[in-house]
Formats: structure tokens, C-alpha cells, sequence
């Protein structure tokens, strides 16, 4: 049974099944146990929510659930509460999650796991046949979670391609620099607040509950709902190639200051108010609904077993929380002795130089920061190594804000970014390499640095933030500190190939850095 078949046809009787009173207290008490045991999580979310304009609907998500329950109210008192002993089982994964993202300080995947806790008690209590009826309502929750920042990377790379094909077609000269673009009338920037993720983010949630009320077919509220997701990536790319060419025929007197933000809040909001006006045009009436069969004789529920079933959830609730307390009693707050050798590779070939270094990464919050210049004949690399232990939520290798640049770096733009595995001498190592060059400079210009970049975790290395997100908690999970280091390898162009440079110091020094490190770590 469906919530708009309930919505267009509301039930004649009004009797409950029988066993509500007790369902409800005992899901009442779940929730606030969980309330309690994880409020720190759940403030968290809420501190986003004000902070950040990209999640701040985030305030309506439950007060829309709860109202989607209530307009299901006849239906679900309909239905006997049956206790569900099977969603221990999935809550204990759940509880898994919290404590994994917890000890890695990942804010999405506890976030996530206490919706889902939340979900889980109330299937727990109900019992499955129950909690379909509010099937829709308890995963619209979901949408609570500030989750979505991570698209912006790719969403800003699409857009700038779109927008960049778009002006070419059009015959306007484009000359590109990454996520920047001249043309003859100025210059434009795809910057976070033109990705996009907001109007998608915005789009899913609303287009999600439009399906919801307006269909009775899952197939359609699943192609409306895809529909929802592409709309507002393409929208995105008109509104840019838009807002550029208003700047550019305007001489930038429009579209070129904060109003385009304003327009392009507009052209979002013309676009997604046709694709609901559209959408209606395939609305479906629900069919009638018998009259419910009467209930005065359904059997009660047994209040034993729901009982265990409460008090076995709660014990879940509270055994994450115990456990990472127990974890995190590691001692992670020694301080950090991070002692950069004055010369590096088997014979001491590349020496530590005076020389100033051309680029400073952009990283954060780090224990200890090695960074030096070496120099071997003519060719020089610049080595960073920011050194992490004690890691929170405060402080963090691995975040949406620690990177190799700053959002809208004034010295450096990537202009090319790739993955690659190079020769380390005894074994191959991944590395992220970035080719960077200063702003309005020409691809003609061979100046500009190559950066290599990889993660040290306790003695391996990785390039995927996954990867060390999973590996950091597993050594927390095994009762091991999480010192691990982010390493940054550059060279200026302008010479000898700088891939040929960095090679050789990777090839000839890299161990030096592996035993630099472990020497660090060991040292407690």
C-alpha cells in the first residue's frame, strides 16, 4: 500500500491494531537513547546545516519525514507493530560504520550511520510490514546527511568543458587554464559556487518527494527521479555558457559581479519549476482503497518480545560509542619529532639548498611540516612532508579542505592533474601528479613546476584518499596510533624534463623518506 493511496483515499475506519501504545512509548525511549549516545553526531549536522548554504535544507528534512508519516497515520494504524529481532543484525553493521568513520574523523560515514540507526529502530519496533508503509518518509532522511561536496571536483571540470565548448561554438577565441578561461572581454573562473552541486543537491531532495506524491509506480518515480539528477548538471552547464556570454555582450556591465549568482539562482529555479510542471502532465490517480478489515480482534503483539528486541538495540547503540572511547585512549597526542636530514640518496648526492622554495602547498592542520630544497648538480626538488598523528575532527590529513592548492590559489593554477606509478628502486610507487603554472601564463611558456604527491601510512603509500581512510581505520581498530604523512615531490620546469628529475630523486632518495618517516613514527 502506497502513501498517496492513502493521501486520495483515506481509510473509513479509524480503530489502531492493537499493541501501539507500547510500540510507540518503546520507540520514543530508542530514539532518545540514541539522541543522547550520539548528540555530538547529530549537532555536528546541524552546525553544517548553518554554516553552509549548500545544506542548509537540511533544517526542513525531518519536519517534511514527520509530516509524510503523519499523512500515512490511517494506513500505518492499520498495521499490527510487529518486533523485528532481524535488524539487530544490520544495526550492528551500522554501529561498525559509526566507529570506523569515527576513528578517522569522516564525518559523512558516521553522519550516515546514525540516520540509519534512527531507521533501524523504528523498523526494529514496528516490524517490517509497518515500516513499509512509511518506507519513503524514514529514507528521505537520508537527505539530512550533509553529503555531496566531494562531486565538486568533477562537477567544475564538467562545467568549464561545457562552457568553454560552448563559447567556441559560438565563435568567441577561448584560451584555457584549467578551471580558468580568457576571452577577449575578460577573464572567468569556475570557482565552488558554480559547480552546480547545489542546484543537483536541491533538485534530488525536492524532485524525490514531488515523484513521491505525484506517482504510484515505482518506475516512474525512478525515471523522475533521474530525471531530477540530470536536469539541474545540465541547467548548470547552460546557466555558465549563459551568464559568460551576457558578460561578454554586456562588456561585463552585466552577469560579471554577484548578480550572476542572482541569475543564475533564477534560470535554476525557472528550469526546475518546467520540469514539475511537466512532470504533472503524468500524474497518476491512485486506485480506491477497500474498507479496512476490523481490527478489534488482531491479536496483540507480544510486549516480551518487544521488550528484548528494545533493550538488544540499545545495548547496540551504546557498544560503538564504548569501544572508541576504549580505541582512542591510544596515546595520540605525543609530540611530533620530524627531523628532515640535511642530505638525502646512498652517497648523500642530493644536499640540502638555501634556496627560498617556489611553492608551498596549501596543507593543513598537520603536527609537524619538513620542508626543504635539494639540490643535486644542477637539478633541484623541492621536498614537503606534512606529518599527522592524533587525528579528529578538529584535525585531519584526509578532508574536503586539506589540499595540494587552495580554493582559488592567487599563485598557482593545475592544469593538468593524472596518476602514474614510477620506479621507487625497489618497487613501484603510485604518485599524483599535478603540472601547475602561474595565472595568465601560456602553455607556450615551458615555466611552471610538476608536483608528485602520495600518502605514508605507517609504512605504506597509497594516492587514494579511500584507500588511506580505510587503512587509517583499521589501525585504530587494532589498537595502533594513525601517524601517517602527506609527501609532496616538485620540480621547476625549464631544464631537464622534470618527470626525469623527480624519477631519479624517487629512485635515489625515496627510501631515505620511508626511513625518515618510520623513524618518526617510532619515535613516541
Amino acid at each position: 500500500m502506497s502513501l498517496t493511496e492513502v493521501n486520495s483515499a483515506r481509510l473509513a475506519g479509524k480503530t489502531a491494531a492493537p499493541g501501539w501504545t507500547p510500540a510507540l512509548g518503546a520507540l520514543f525511549a530508542l530514539l532518545a537513547w540514541i539522541g543522547v549516545w550520539y548528540w555530538q553526531t547529530l549537532s555536528g549536522m546541524v552546525a553544517i546545516w548553518a554554516r553552509s548554504d549548500t545544506f542548509a535544507h537540511g533544517f526542513v528534512v525531518a519536519p517534511i519525514a514527520l509530516w509524510l508519516v503523519w499523512r500515512a497515520r490511517d494506513a500505518l494504524l492499520r498495521e499490527s507493530p510487529a518486533p523485528a529481532p532481524w535488524v539487530l543484525l544490520p544495526a550492528l553493521l551500522l554501529g561498525t560504520i559509526w566507529l570506523a568513520g569515527d576513528l578517522v574523523a569522516a564525518n559523512a560515514a558516521t553522519q550516515f550511520a546514525v540516520v540509519g540507526m534512527i531507521i533501524a529502530a523504528v523498523v526494529a519496533v514496528l516490524g517490517r510490514v509497518a515500516a513499509a508503509v512509511i518506507a519513503f518518509p524514514l529514507a528521505f532522511l537520508f537527505f539530512a546527511v550533509p553529503v555531496g561536496e566531494f562531486m565538486m571536483p568533477t562537477l567544475m571540470e564538467g562545467t568549464a568543458t561545457v562552457t568553454i565548448y560552448g563559447l567556441q561554438l559560438s565563435g568567441i577565441p577561448v584560451y584555457r587554464q584549467g578551471l580558468t578561461f580568457v576571452i577577449p572581454s575578460g577573464n572567468w573562473s569556475v570557482v565552488e559556487a558554480c559547480s552546480g552541486v547545489r542546484y543537483l543537491i536541491a533538485s534530488l531532495m525536492v524532485g524525490s518527494l514531488f515523484a513521491y506524491l505525484n506517482y504510484v509506480s515505482l518506475r516512474r518515480r525512478l525515471i523522475f527521479f533521474a530525471v531530477s539528477a540530470l536536469v539541474p548538471i545540465v541547467a548548470n552547464w547552460v546557466r555558465a555558457y549563459l551568464i559568460v556570454m551576457l558578460g561578454h555582450l554586456s562588456g561585463n556591465r552585466l552577469a560579471a559581479g554577484v548578480d550572476h549568482l542572482v541569475y543564475g539562482w533564477l534560470f535554476f529555479g525557472i528550469v526546475i519549476a518546467a520540469m514539475f510542471y511537466i512532470g504533472t502532465r503524468w500524474s497518476e490517480d491512485p486506485p480506491a482503497l477497500e474498507a479496512p478489515a476490523a481490527l478489534a480482534n488482531a491479536a496483540a503483539p507480544a510486549v516480551g518480545r518487544l521488550v528484548m528486541v528494545v533493550i538488544a538495540m540499545a545495548a547496540i547503540v551504546v557498544l560503538p560509542r564504548v569501544l572508541a572511547e576504549r580505541i582512542q585512549a591510544v596515546d595520540g597526542a605525543a609530540p611530533v619529532d620530524l627531523a628532515i636530514p640535511q642530505n638525502l640518496g646512498k652517497a648523500g648526492e642530493w644536499a640540502s639548498s638555501d634556496v627560498i622554495p617556489v611553492f608551498q602547498p596549501a596543507y593543513r592542520d598537520y603536527a609537524a611540516l619538513g620542508h626543504r630544497v635539494y639540490r643535486n648538480g644542477s637539478d633541484e626538488v623541492g621536498v614537503y612532508v606534512a606529518y599527522y598523528r592524533g587525528q579528529g575532527y578538529g584535525r585531519k590529513m584526509i578532508s574536503s579542505v586539506n589540499a595540494l592548492l587552495k580554493s582559488q590559489d592567487p599563485d598557482w593554477i593545475a592544469v593538468e592533474k593524472s596518476t602514474g606509478t614510477v620506479d621507487s628502486g625497489s618497487e613501484g610507487r603510485q604518485v599524483r601528479v599535478f603540472q601547475l603554472q602561474q595565472p595568465g601564463q601560456s602553455d607556450a611558456v615551458r615555466e611552471g613546476i610538476e608536483v608528485w604527491q602520495w600518502y605514508w601510512l605507517g609504512g605504506k603509500t597509497t594516492v587514494s584518499d579511500l584507500t588511506a581512510k580505510v587503512d587509517l581505520a583499521m589501525a585504530r581498530f587494532a589498537g595502533q596510533a594513525d601517524d601517517s604523512a602527506i609527501i609532496v615531490l616538485y620540480a621547476a620546469k625549464g631544464g631537464r624534463p622534470t618527470g626525469e628529475i623527480l624519477s631519479q630523486f624517487v629512485r635515489e632518495a625515496g627510501s631515505d623518506l620511508d626511513r625518515l618517516l618510520a623513524a618518526t613514527r617510532d619515535r613516541r
